[in-house]
C-alpha cells in the first residue's frame, strides 16, 4: 500500500484529505506543523508528500526545500494563495505540483495518482541513480559533482572535489601527499607538494566542524593523510 505524508495545519482539510484518500487505498500520515512534518517526511518511507503553504513552526517553501536536499519523493504544494510568484517559487524549490485552494478533494486524488504513476516510471524505466558516496553527515554527489555536509551544499573546485572523493573512496587507507599528487594532478610531486596540504586544508574548512580536531580526513603525521570511517 502506498503511503502519503500530509502536512496540513488546518485539521478538517486534512481530515477531508485523508479519507479520501485512504477510499483510493492510500495509507495516510498527517502533521499538523511544518517543523515536525519535515521531521516526519525526512524519517518516514513515504511514497508522496501534499504540502500545505502556510504552516506553523516553518512553512512549505522550507520543509519543500529540505525534503528536495535528502529525498526525491513527489511533492504536491498545496495553498490558498493565488500568486504566480508563490507558485513560481514552489517549483522552483522541487515541488512537483501546485494546487489552489479552494479544490475538490477528487481533483487532488486524481493529481496525487497521477504524480505517483509519473514516478513508479521514471523509477521504473531503469533510469540510472546518481553515483553517491554517503560517510555520516557527508554525501558526495559524483554523478553531479556536488558535495552536501548534513544537507547543505558546499562548493568544492574541480581538485577539491576530486581529492575528497578519491580519499573517500579509499577509506582507513594513508596516503603519501606523494602519491595524492600523482594521483589528483597526474604529475610528478617534485616541489609541489605543498599543494596537496593547501587543498586538504580548503577541504576541511567546508566539511568539518571542528577543523582543529577533524572527524574525516585525519592526519598521519610524517606520513601523510587517511580518510576515517
Amino acid at each position: 500500500m502506498s503511503k502519503i505524508l500530509i502536512v496540513e495545519d488546518e485539521e478538517a482539510i486534512a481530515d477531508l484529505e485523508k479519507d479520501y484518500l485512504e477510499l483510493s487505498d492510500f495509507e495516510v500520515t498527517i502533521e499538523n506543523r511544518g517543523d515536525t512534518g519535515l521531521q516526519t517526511a525526512l524519517s518516514g518511507d513515504f511514497d508522496l508528500v501534499i504540502l500545505d503553504l502556510m504552516l506553523p513552526g516553518m512553512d512549505g517553501f522550507e520543509v519543500c526545500r529540505h525534503i528536495r536536499e535528502k529525498k526525491d519523493v513527489p511533492v504536491l504544494m498545496v495553498s490558498a494563495k493565488k500568486d504566480d510568484i508563490d507558485k513560481i517559487r514552489g517549483l522552483g524549490l522541487g515541488a512537483d505540483d501546485y494546487i489552489t485552494k479552494p479544490f475538490s478533494p477528487s481533483e487532488l486524488v486524481a493529481r496525487v495518482k497521477a504524480h505517483m504513476a509519473r514516478y513508479s516510471r521514471l523509477v521504473g524505466s531503469g533510469q540510472k541513480q546518481n553515483d553517491m558516496v554517503e560517510i555520516r553527515g557527508l554525501k558526495i554527489d559524483k554523478t553531479a559533482r556536488r558535495v552536501y555536509v548534513d544537507g547543505v551544499e558546499k562548493n568544492f573546485t574541480t581538485k577539491e572535489f576530486d581529492l575528497l572523493t578519491f580519499l573517500a573512496e579509499n577509506p582507513n587507507h594513508v596516503f603519501t601527499k606523494e602519491e595524492l599528487f600523482r594521483k589528483i594532478w597526474n604529475m610528478d610531486s617534485i616541489g609541489d607538494i605543498a599543494t596537496v596540504t593547501v587543498h586538504i586544508k580548503k577541504i576541511r574548512e567546508k566539511i568539518e566542524f571542528d577543523t582543529s580536531n577533524p572527524q574525516y580526513i585525519e592526519t598521519i603525521w610524517g606520513v601523510g593523510y587517511r580518510f576515517k570511517v
